[in-house]
């Protein structure tokens, strides 16, 4: 027997999926623009990767000191 969600019924929503969904799209707009190969660098730069290791690297200092 095959279960189907009821239409209009409430629906959960995975926030850590939509962000990879997000990030996804992004990259593949950045590849589809691009001349050539995207490098490490850009892809990295689409992901945000610098951004997110930041942002880490701030809240392990403000833990830090606990």
């Amino acid at each position: 027997m095959t279960r189907v969600a009821p239409v209009g019924g409430t629906a959960v929503q995975d926030h850590v999926a939509l962000a990879e969904i997000e990030l996804c799209g992004e990259l593949i707009i950045a590849a589809s623009a691009a001349r050539e190969r995207l490098s490490l660098e850009s892809i990295d730069e689409v992901l945000r990767v610098a951004e997110e290791r930041r942002g880490t690297g701030e809240r392990r200092s403000a833990g830090a000191g606990r």
